[in-house]
């Protein structure tokens, strides 16, 4: 059996404060990819945080998680892992 997998795109920040202040800003994907070019830490930043896609066990725990629990095509509250701060938009899973 293989693994359920996900689409996602991230926004990498060092505080859950700059996370919050970000996400107020984000209505719809456009904002999301806009701001992650600007603000994110990570390298997929280039392509608007987007990660592809992966399969569940393929990411930190907290990140995975979260990614599961939030609904499709919305922005996800902030999330701490040991890399910093994430705001995660989930473009669509395949169970």
């Amino acid at each position: 059996m293989v693994n359920p997998s996900a689409h996602a795109s991230h926004i990498l920040v060092a505080s859950k404060s700059e996370a919050l202040q970000i996400s107020e800003k984000i209505e719809k994907l456009k904002d999301f990819e806009k701001l992650a070019r600007k603000k994110s830490s990570c390298p997929s930043s280039q392509r608007g945080g987007d990660l592809g896609w992966f399969r569940k066990g393929n990411m930190v725990r907290e990140f995975e998680e979260a990614v599961w629990q939030t609904p499709i095509k919305t922005v996800s509250p902030p999330i701490k892992t040991t890399f910093g701060y994430h705001l995660i938009w989930v473009h669509e899973r395949e169970e």
